[in-house]
């Protein structure tokens, strides 16, 4: 069962809960985060505008400027996501 954590209800959520939230996103299994499923992640974490959010994590996380958020950059995007209030250290 997939966790679905809207912010609103500001419940704590680790880091790694926040990986597997954006790793159980990768619906083509590619290894890769497309805008579409970055979407649908920060939708299940109850983002108002999760397009907007997708283009700001992109900028701050896609370090190859390839579109996409690869395993390599989960770590930012995790980091990233935490700053804006998705998750507890």
């Amino acid at each position: 069962m997939p966790l679905y954590v809207p912010k609103s209800i500001n419940l704590a959520i680790n880091e790694e809960q926040l990986k597997a939230i954006f790793k159980e996103q990768d619906t083509n299994g590619d290894g890769r985060l497309s805008k579409a499923e970055l979407s649908k992640a920060f939708e299940k974490l109850g983002s108002r505008n999760p397009g907007w959010r997708v283009r700001r994590s992109l900028h701050h996380a896609d370090t190859d400027g390839d579109g996409s958020i690869s395993l390599n950059e989960l770590e930012e995007l995790v980091k990233y996501a935490v700053k804006q209030g998705y998750g507890a250290n």
